[in-house]
């Protein structure tokens, strides 16, 4: 869980900033996204190999320029 206390003389802004930095940290938000609906074993499976798929591509163009 992520918690930020504020100290003396600081910003709103600043507390806020800190915050959001440790939230996407700790990838809190990636957490929530994946259990906010179910994927079935077979789509979760199709998924993971695309993002592999695509890793691959996006590494393969980078060594060739």
């Amino acid at each position: 869980m992520a918690e930020v206390v504020i100290q003396d003389g600081e910003t709103l802004e600043s507390a806020l900033r800190r915050f959001k930095r440790k939230v996407q940290q700790e990838d809190i938000i990636k957490e929530v996204k994946r259990h906010s609906f179910y994927l079935k074993p077979g789509e979760k499976k199709r998924t993971k190999a695309a993002l592999a798929r695509k890793r691959n591509r996006k590494k393969r163009s980078k060594d060739i320029e």
